[in-house]
């Protein structure tokens, strides 16, 4: 089979197109840029085009290979030229989701998705990390997995598929309701929050797509008794054994208690696997392998001394992440946190606006850029870091900011002080972050 994936290089698609690589199918592709998985897609060998993508270097993969299947991503509009020439040549077209159903299926392997609007990520990752160092005596996985990861990670490629694989961990998202296209063996199911409104137009609508993700999982495990909307008794009628974590495992020691809870339904989840293999391995040793998680890219990733960058743009995030930083600060001996905050998409700041008022109540200095803006109901006035600010409960603690020589001296004074500096954002101030203090 021949696949052609559209903005390729990206976390959401490359790791994807990693995993089919590795299963045999010949992939294709193209993106605007070179991205986050560019590395890792030459790495492997895999053909793909950065530029414009006008539909050439696409037609010419037609006319000399043949593509049977157009992958693309929820962000290509639907004008992309390269979307128009798959309709147009008669080639099967879908968004990814299609294609890992398909691979789960026909490599047999049994789904363990991770879901939730906050910790997806860094859950999925901890798993990963797990299932590559719990091993025998003689070297081999005891867990042996495929997965996809929507991010980069320093200890393994986002995507891998090996034969005699068992399992399959997915980071599953919930935007343009992806998750629903599966049936999980195991679902680990993190914290449910309202976000992306631009899909789900109303709170109900967004956690009635979570209860029907809930129903296609033949097993459910919570972090938190409040993650389970559908209601255990429910699902237990169903004929399902849910699992509710009910507080975190103490001897788990990870900085920030949303990273150790995170790291609690891993620990469920890898006793679940291990248990579906007859494989025993004591609780300590899977503990220890968790507890030695080295993090990943943009989720609390370490830039430099004292320099952290984080992927939080809804207010819950913020403030699990703040409440991370705090822990860390204090591990480190830094006289406390300071926070630079690049809000994500308008839209959703119409709807989580609220949820701003505590979220900063732990940071010590807070620098509010302008929102990222991204889909957005150009309907809306753009709320401002003055308006925001003006909500906060620590607004005296709060300043207006840009992107420039001025905020970057600013942080210097403050880390030169002994404060741990953190960037939150799902947008392009990251790589100004990096370029400026990274090591």
């Amino acid at each position: 089979m021949n696949i052609y994936i559209s903005g390729i290089s990206g976390t959401g698609m490359g790791p994807l197109a990693l995993m089919a690589r590795k299963a045999g199918i010949n992939v294709y592709g193209s993106d605007r840029s070179l991205g986050a998985i560019a590395k890792e897609l030459e790495n492997a060998g895999i053909e793909y085009q950065v530029g414009p993508q006008d539909g050439t270097y696409f037609s010419e993969k037609i006319d000399t290979v043949g593509i049977d299947w157009f992958i693309y991503t929820s962000a290509l509009p639907q004008d992309h030229p390269e979307l128009l020439m798959a309709k147009e040549r008669g080639i099967k077209v879908s968004k990814r989701d299609e294609l890992i159903a398909k691979l789960v299926k026909e490599l047999d392997l049994k789904m363990v998705a991770v879901a939730g609007t906050h910790g997806k990520t860094t859950t999925t990752s901890m798993l990963v990390w797990a299932i590559d160092k719990l091993r025998d005596e003689s070297g081999n996985r005891l867990l042996p997995s495929s997965y996809l990861v929507g991010t980069i990670l320093s200890f393994a490629p986002s995507g891998s598929y090996k034969e005699g694989d068992k399992f399959f961990i997915y980071e599953a998202d919930e935007y343009d309701r992806n998750f629903l296209h599966f049936h999980p063996w195991v679902s680990l199911i993190t914290y449910v929050s309202y976000d992306h409104p631009d899909i789900y137009k109303t709170r109900k609508d967004y956690e009635e797509a979570f209860i029907q993700f809930e129903e296609q999982s033949q097993n459910v495990i919570f972090a938190t008794k409040e993650a389970s909307l559908h209601g255990v008794d429910v699902l237990k009628a169903g004929g399902k054994e849910p699992q509710i974590i009910p507080e975190i495992d103490k001897r788990i020691t990870l900085s920030g208690s949303p990273r150790r809870e995170d790291a609690t339904s891993a620990f469920f989840a890898l006793k679940e696997m291990l248990r579906h293999c007859g494989q025993e391995v004591s609780d300590e040793k899977i503990i220890e392998v968790l507890n030695s998680f080295p993090g990943v890219r943009r989720r609390f990733e370490r830039v430099s001394e004292g320099f952290y960058s984080d992927y939080a743009h809804h207010p819950e995030e913020v403030k699990a992440t703040i409440d991370i930083a705090s822990e860390e600060a204090g591990k480190l001996g830094k006289k406390g946190v300071v926070v630079v905050y690049q809000p994500h998409q308008n839209t959703r700041q119409h709807e989580v606006r609220a949820l701003y008022k505590d979220a900063f109540d732990k940071a010590d200095r807070i620098y509010w850029l302008p929102t990222f803006l991204t889909r957005e109901d150009e309907s809306l006035p753009v709320i401002t870091p003055k308006e925001f600010i003006a909500d906060l409960n620590v607004k005296d603690k709060a300043f207006v900011a840009e992107l420039d020589d001025d905020l970057a001296e600013k942080i210097k004074a403050d880390h030169s002080e002994g404060y741990l500096v953190i960037l939150l954002t799902a947008g392009p101030a990251d790589a100004w972050f990096r370029k400026t203090f990274a090591e």
